[in-house]
């Protein structure tokens, strides 16, 4: 089955989070006939490993999961699960390395290096890709490089670029919750205004954000906000939530304490109390600068493209590259919609088999 086949197959069943069972169904029956082990180290995860004897193995790294989003392509295999669609290309990933997987199979003596597929559940929800290195699996097959391609809009189709050193942001979820006094606004000074000082908070954070210099690369923005009951009352209650998109940990480290700051010098002002919370979130995407070049040396200019400046998107391959050296690299997809779009979709006969083709080409590097 080509790897055009196995997209068009998973891209009719998509599944959310770590629940798959249809998409791991599928990815078994293609795995099971071709003589590797697989075992689940995680819930919604399967992991192939095909032995060459060898001492060290390569990783190649696959995400399972869809969005919640309504497909509006119009594809003759469109979604098949109402509310669920594969918008960020995770079908062509899963199907790329498929049919890598079987390509494997049938030259595994004449491979350098062991290899293991990963094939995680939860990329766009928790960060399966975290769950998957605490199980333990990169250290028991001796994984010392590790893989992964992500189809893109904006690129020449079919085209490989990649970036030494940051490659995709950090992205941490910020929330601000104000608490104030609500007051009628007839008593309006015996208040303390919880909008206000929320829209103080924005204004500063935004300030603070503008004022780094310009080879900091970050975004700071707050997509929503909450506050008061009713209009002729103070509010007394306000909530801030936006993402915070960084490269580097000096930087990360800075705004947080920055984000914090602020939030102590709104509340002496206005007398309200405010909590600043940063979640956890991903890593930074940061290539491995050594392999990178191997890589980039080895295959030259016509297969990989440098890739000029980072993407302020967000990737849990991240962790893996917390373990084992590794490169992400994104498959130019043309001009379609964005990615999450609802109308994403991209010429899969000419996307997908390039892909596998530059896989291969990393298996003997």
């Amino acid at each position: 089955m080509s790897v055009v086949e196995h997209r068009r197959r998973l891209h009719r069943i998509p599944e959310l989070d770590n629940q798959l069972p249809e998409t791991i169904g599928y990815v078994r029956s293609v795995l099971e006939p071709l003589g590797c082990q697989l075992s689940s180290p995680i819930t919604g995860s399967v992991c192939a490993y095909f032995d060459a004897g060898r001492s060290e193995t390569v990783a190649f790294r696959a995400d399972l999961d869809a969005l919640p989003v309504t497909e509006s392509t119009g594809l003759p295999f469109a979604s098949e699960h109402p509310g669920i669609m594969h918008a960020c290309g995770h079908d062509g990933h899963t199907a790329m390395a498929l049919s890598l997987a079987q390509w494997v199979a049938q030259r595994r003596t004449e491979l350098p290096r062991n290899v293991l597929f990963l094939f995680q559940p939860s990329e766009e929800t928790v960060g399966g890709a975290r769950k998957l290195c605490e199980s333990g699996v990169l250290e028991r097959r001796r994984v010392r490089r590790i893989f992964a391609l992500h189809l893109w809009p904006g690129l020449p189709e079919g085209r490989i670029f990649s970036r030494p050193g940051p490659m995709m942001a950090r992205s941490n979820e910020v929330t601000v919750t104000v608490e104030g006094h609500s007051v009628h606004l007839s008593q309006a000074q015996d208040g303390r205004d919880a909008l206000t000082a929320g829209i103080d908070y924005l204004q500063r954070a935004y300030e603070m954000i503008e004022s780094l210099p310009p080879d900091q690369p970050r975004v700071l923005r707050f997509g929503h906000m909450v506050s008061g009951s009713v209009r002729n009352a103070i509010s007394g209650h306000t909530v801030l939530e936006g993402s915070l998109r960084t490269y580097r940990e000096d930087t990360f480290s800075f705004c947080r304490q920055q984000l914090r700051d602020i939030g102590k010098s709104v509340a002496t002002k206005t007398g309200c109390s405010i909590d600043v919370h940063l979640s956890e979130g991903y890593p930074a995407v940061w290539n491995h600068e050594a392999l990178y070049q191997k890589i980039a040396q080895q295959l030259g200019a016509d297969t990989l493209s440098l890739l000029e400046k980072p993407a302020l998107a967000a990737e849990d391959f991240s962790f893996y590259q917390q373990y084992v050296p590794g490169v992400f690299f994104f498959l130019g997809v043309g001009d379609t919609q964005a990615l999450h779009a609802p109308g994403f979709t991209f010429d899969d006969e000419a996307v997908l088999p390039a892909g596998v083709e530059f896989l291969k080409k990393l298996l003997f590097l």
